[in-house]
């Protein structure tokens, strides 16, 4: 999608120092990959598959055959986001994300508030992925699940430590080989359907002893946090943006391709599953892997379990390079006392990685690995629902000031869509259960006396969020003409 266009201002610029040194001399990681990297490593991220077959069947067992309508709506939903990330992307590229760009839009403490949101997806989704591993694995090995995962985890670490050009294209392969499990699953579903396609428009649950029960509007908004969770891993290009060539044009094609792509990947074969499961309390179960064994035979279903495993592998290893961006960033901005900033956003010279922010993800998150993840993935969803929340918040303010004169791809139907977001996402949080909304809410409390307490007296030397010299986006020259 092309730019827009608009009327010239004189741009301004933070010149605080960034703890001991400026814009200028801060950390910079190396530009290295364009929209097919990007597009590969932020699907991997997204991973279509891993989350089609470790998180989706709880949503079977919730949700009964309304699953695909409810991350229908979530995709609907995550179109208006992906504009947003676009726009705000585009505008301010900085491996900070989220908290970068509504920082930089609508000040350092909702800046900060955002970061604790992601940093609560930086560090439990990895290890919920993970855990499965070793259910796919089972036809060949039988294997400790939360060890398994460990591991998993420890190589995604080993991995993240090397050059992104290589993991783009490693991370790729990987991908081939979910999107073809994926496709298999689609096709057996399809062939082998049990029941008309009105149960996906009018779903049913199952109520036990062989009948049935309708699936309420409200079971269906509840779950758009678990789907939205599901659909989220396509706003990783935005952490990879000052590691893109060209970011202001790659960063929105890959965050629009990669939800468009990632959706279909996982939509479409859960229609097919939700169609051709033998019956409602198969499909409650959420045992893909069973199911496709029945469909076909062991050697079919033991190829679809690789594949998978293979994904969440794959998914392990992405989101570990992009959750160490978002750490490396943080210490650049000196969110933290100045020994850890100083040890968080070094750059490695062999490969470019910001090693130190791997090892604090990574190694972590093998811990987590023995803990029990279940609250914390209802957490997740909420955390995922408030930061993107905050997004459409900064997408409302981004076309004021300075920052309504710059170079960016701007959104059709601004400011309807991110109104419109807000509203929803805030209804969806009205859903949600008061255990996952407490906890939340603790932790953001916490992080607010943090801001209070340490970040605020510091302003001058702490949490001053940049973005590189050479990332911010032009201002338009006055011969340049106006948007419509």
């Amino acid at each position: 999608m092309p730019y827009t266009p608009v009327a010239p201002a004189a741009p301004e610029r933070d010149t605080r120092a960034v703890t001991e040194g400026d814009t200028a001399t801060s950390p910079k990681l190396t530009r290295s990959i364009g929209v097919v990297g990007g597009t590969l490593l932020t699907l991997s991220c997204l991973t279509p598959a891993s989350s089609l077959f470790v998180i989706v069947p709880d949503s079977f067992a919730t949700l009964g055959t309304g699953t695909a309508l409810t991350i229908a709506v979530a995709a609907l939903l995550c179109v208006g986001v992906a504009f947003t990330y676009s726009e705000l992307g585009t505008l301010i590229p900085s491996s900070g994300g989220e908290y970068a760009m509504v920082g930089t839009l609508m000040g350092r403490l909702a800046g900060w508030l955002v970061f604790i949101l992601s940093l609560i997806v930086v560090m439990v989704v990895p290890p919920i992925i993970a855990l499965g591993t070793a259910e796919y694995l089972a036809p060949i090995v039988h294997l400790d699940p939360q060890w398994t995962a460990a591991a998993v985890m420890l190589l995604a670490t080993a991995m993240g430590l090397l050059d992104l050009r290589a993991n783009a294209w490693i991370t790729g392969i990987f991908l081939v080989l979910e999107v073809v499990a994926s496709a298999v699953v689609a096709f057996l579903g399809f062939t082998h359907t049990q029941r008309p396609a009105s149960v996906l428009v009018h779903p049913v649950i199952d109520a036990g002893n062989g009948h049935s029960a309708a699936v309420t509007g409200g079971l269906i908004v509840a779950g758009l946090a678990t789907a939205l969770f599901i659909l989220q891993g396509f706003s990783t290009a935005v952490y990879l943006a000052e590691e893109m060539d060209n970011p202001r044009r790659n960063v929105s094609r890959t965050v629009l391709w990669t939800l468009a792509i990632g959706a279909a990947v996982v939509l479409i074969p859960v229609v097919a599953i939700t169609l051709g499961a033998p019956d409602l309390k198969t499909l409650g179960a959420g045992d893909v892997a069973g199911m496709v064994q029945e469909w076909s035979n062991s050697g079919v279903g033991t190829f679809v379990s690789l594949c998978i495993a293979l994904a969440i592998i794959n998914a392990a290893i992405v989101m570990v390079i992009q959750n160490s961006r978002v750490v490396f960033s943080s210490a650049r901005d000196a969110a933290w006392p100045t020994p850890v900033n100083r040890i968080f956003s070094h750059v490695g010279r062999r490969f470019g990685s910001p090693w130190a922010a791997t090892l604090a993800v990574g190694v972590p998150g093998a811990a987590l690995c023995f803990v029990n993840l279940d609250t914390l993935s209802e957490v997740t969803g909420v955390a995922v629902a408030a930061m993107y929340v905050f997004v459409a918040l900064g997408a409302l303010v981004s076309r004021r000031g300075e920052h309504k004169h710059r170079l960016a791809w701007r959104m059709p139907l601004w400011p309807a869509i991110p109104a419109l977001l807000i509203v929803v996402l805030a209804w969806v949080l009205y859903q949600q259960s008061a255990k996952s909304l407490a906890i939340t809410g603790a932790i953001v409390l916490a992080a607010a006396g943090y801001w209070a307490l340490y970040l605020r007296p510091r302003q001058e030397t702490h949490w001053v969020i940049s973005v590189p010299e050479d990332e911010q986006a032009p201002a338009m020259t006055a011969a340049a003409p106006r948007s419509s």
